[in-house]
């Protein structure tokens, strides 16, 4: 059987040149296609690493908004904390020194506060440019959030007493001023 190029030629209804034109035609049609095949792959890939690229900026852009939202609602609770829980210092005359990062700080306590300061039932939080007062639990609540607020959360342990202490029967004051 030939084919329906053939058949046009012999029935007369296209010329040899006309024949050739459209089989040219054909030819270019079929190298065009299968270029732009290639393009078109090539633009859908580009689309395609475009798309994922775009997927990972917007993960990466979500999980530090999240991550922004988490600081800020464990800030919010550490405020909550502080402001439930502080303890009124008002009347203080006994200057209760202590470090604060590279600095020493000055607060003027009661004797009573100054006391439970120094047996670990009381703690100095940072909160803004300020300092206050709160019980020892609350502080090691604010610890587990950030470590760096607390900044003064002393540990009591009663010392064990050496055998070979000549002064061991003499116990010191806790009150005692030098």
């Amino acid at each position: 059987m030939a084919s329906l190029q053939d058949q046009l030629l012999q029935s007369g209804l296209v010329d040899k040149k006309k024949a050739k034109q459209l089989k040219q035609a054909q030819r270019k049609e079929v190298r065009g296609r299968q270029k732009g095949q290639v393009h078109i792959d090539e633009t859908r890939e580009q689309a395609r690493q475009k798309q994922l690229e775009k997927a990972e900026r917007d993960r990466q852009l979500n999980r530090e908004q999240q991550a922004a939202a988490e600081r800020k609602a464990v800030r919010a609770q550490i405020v909550q904390l502080i402001t439930m829980n502080r303890i009124n210092r008002e009347g203080g005359d006994v200057a209760y020194q202590f470090k604060d990062g590279t600095r020493i700080k000055k607060l003027y306590v009661t004797q009573k506060i100054q006391g439970e300061l120094a047996n670990g039932r009381l703690a100095i939080v940072r909160l803004d440019e300020g300092y206050e007062l709160l019980p020892a639990a609350a502080a090691q609540k604010i610890a587990q959030r950030d470590a760096e607020l607390v900044v003064v959360l002393n540990q009591y342990e009663p010392n064990a007493a050496d055998e070979d202490d000549p002064y061991a029967d003499y116990q010191i004051p806790d009150d005692l001023m030098w």
